[in-house]
């Protein structure tokens, strides 16, 4: 443990080197508030035996382990020691995340960082630390949005623990998050993080229909409700991954042609066409948020990083005998790839080319 964390830190130190001058406090900054709040851990038995932590605590957190060790035994993902201690941390989200974009085409800013490469998004601790990052950029050439974060993976190089900001979540969107969070520990691949993002989404949407049909079998009441949320989200993934496109289309063919009004009465076409032609198809409420947003380029682009068309992996899923852990290890095959989605694409195609 304690040989594991010098040699991390000295990666850490040697890496510094290369960046510039405006990423050092950041990362800096970052490291104190992520090791201070590894030092509020406190593992998952105590507070469960702990006569102060209410029931339903006690009940989500044990949910919580039997999500990961389904993840780890039934899903082939990565056994690790996440999600066996618990913070407290008296706030509802535990990071703040800014995504930005111009205002005049669809396209993320991302930055670069050691290990984990170019990234759309930027994480900090504090909201107001968030906001002032989106202030930077000026108003009249960006789009910025700024939400909060209940949970993030430090990829397998801490132990990470289960926050209270997850704790208020409804309990598949709590296994959904452990597995997701989980897939992201068992492969990352650099510089793809829309490809990582919408990766963990798949995995965590079926995993956690597994999970639930084996622990409850395949009518029960969760499963059932599970369905239809993961039916809204199919037509909500298909949504937003038609308008993202004609958008970008759009920026594309009008480059220098529109006006910043004609540029928002484009924006509120999108959220008029969710209103009359999507919202009265959904069977729950979840995406009914989607209606009241202000969207703006940035936001869109959050959007497509998470659920912008998943059907590619469930192509994939199917092609593994609908075996989980064959899926998995196919999946990892993709880890030194430059272009994951690509070749994800070909391997699909390829099996249809067998069967035609």
């Amino acid at each position: 443990m304690v040989i594991l964390k010098s040699i991390r830190l000295f990666a850490l130190i040697f890496t510094l080197q290369f960046l510039t001058a405006c990423q050092i406090p950041y990362l800096v900054n970052n490291a104190y508030q992520h090791l201070k709040l590894m030092n509020q851990r406190t593992p998952v038995k105590q507070v469960i035996e702990d006569p102060s932590t209410s029931d339903e605590t006690k009940r989500k957190l044990r949910l919580a382990q039997d999500a990961r060790q389904y993840a780890e035994q039934q899903l082939g993902l990565k056994p690790t020691q996440n999600y066996t201690s618990f913070v407290e941390l008296n706030r509802p989200y535990i990071t703040y995340v800014v995504s930005v974009s111009p205002k005049d085409k669809l396209e993320y800013k991302k930055w670069s960082f050691p290990f984990v490469g170019k990234v759309p998004y930027k994480g900090f601790f504090s909201k107001q630390e968030a906001l002032d990052e989106a202030n930077k950029f000026d108003k009249n050439k960006y789009d910025t949005y700024v939400r909060g974060a209940s949970a993030y993976s430090t990829l397998g190089w801490f132990n990470d623990p289960i926050l209270s900001s997850m704790m208020k979540y409804k309990d598949y969107d709590i296994v959904n998050l452990i597995i997701h969070e989980t897939t992201h520990a068992t492969l990352y691949i650099k510089d793809n993080a829309d490809f990582n993002e919408r990766l963990a989404s798949y995995v965590g949407n079926k995993g956690t229909e597994l999970f639930y049909k084996s622990k409850e079998g395949p009518l029960s009441p969760t499963v059932i409700k599970l369905s239809e949320d993961q039916k809204d989200e199919k037509i909500f993934s298909e949504f937003i991954s038609r308008e993202t496109d004609k958008l970008k289309k759009w920026y594309e063919e009008n480059k220098g042609k529109f006006s910043e009004e004609m540029r928002l009465s484009r924006l509120k076409e999108i959220t008029e066409r969710f209103k009359s032609e999507i919202l009265p198809t959904l069977n729950t409420t979840q995406y009914k948020y989607f209606t009241q947003l202000q969207i703006n380029n940035a936001s869109l682009l959050s959007y497509k990083t998470y659920v912008y068309d998943l059907s590619d992996f469930e192509k994939a899923y199917l092609k593994n005998h609908e075996n989980f852990n064959e899926f998995i290890e196919y999946c990892k095959t993709l880890e030194s790839s430059t272009e994951p989605e690509k070749q994800l694409k070909q391997y699909i195609d390829d099996q249809n080319s067998m069967v035609n």
